[in-house]
């Protein structure tokens, strides 16, 4: 998981409202779940979250695509207060999904993948990878967490 250079705010007294999307595994989903999200967050008055939340989910839902053979993942949003936490899972235990390490300038700007990793970690304000099943894993899930909500910067 990143570095967390900020604190998010804890707004457990508000109420969480979960939304679940099981979808195909296949090109159009990232469109889907991307359409969704705007959607959902619209709909809840954080249209300030909404460009961010279209690209950073895009990013994950694609990995799946692009890096797995399941048939179905799925896609689970949750809303408390200020606060938007996406998690994607997928039932293929194999492959890490972290950024990958750094390349050439040359190597990157040709590079057609290998971006969307990075691109959650510059602009959510946490996020990670879950493994499930225990010490022989059945899939995994990588999530992100975005807020609306001023964020207090603390000494790292």
């Amino acid at each position: 998981m990143a570095d967390l250079p900020t604190q998010l705010p804890i707004h457990a007294t508000e109420p969480a409202h979960r939304y679940r999307l099981r979808a195909p595994n296949i090109p159009e989903t990232a469109k889907v779940a991307r359409e969704i999200i705007a959607g959902l967050l619209t709909a809840t008055g954080h249209p300030t979250l909404v460009e961010t939340a279209r690209l950073l989910v895009t990013e994950v839902v694609a990995n799946v695509h692009l890096h797995t053979k399941v048939p179905l993942l799925s896609l689970e949003a949750t809303i408390r207060g200020p606060q938007l936490h996406v998690s994607v899972r997928d039932d293929d235990p194999g492959g890490a999904p972290w950024p990958p390490a750094p390349r050439t300038p040359e190597a990157e700007a040709d590079a057609e993948h290998g971006r969307g990793l990075l691109l959650v970690q510059a602009f959510a304000d946490a996020w990670g990878t879950v493994w499930h099943g225990g010490l022989r894993p059945t899939g995994k899930s990588v999530w992100f967490s975005l807020s609306d909500a001023p964020v207090t910067r603390t000494a790292t």
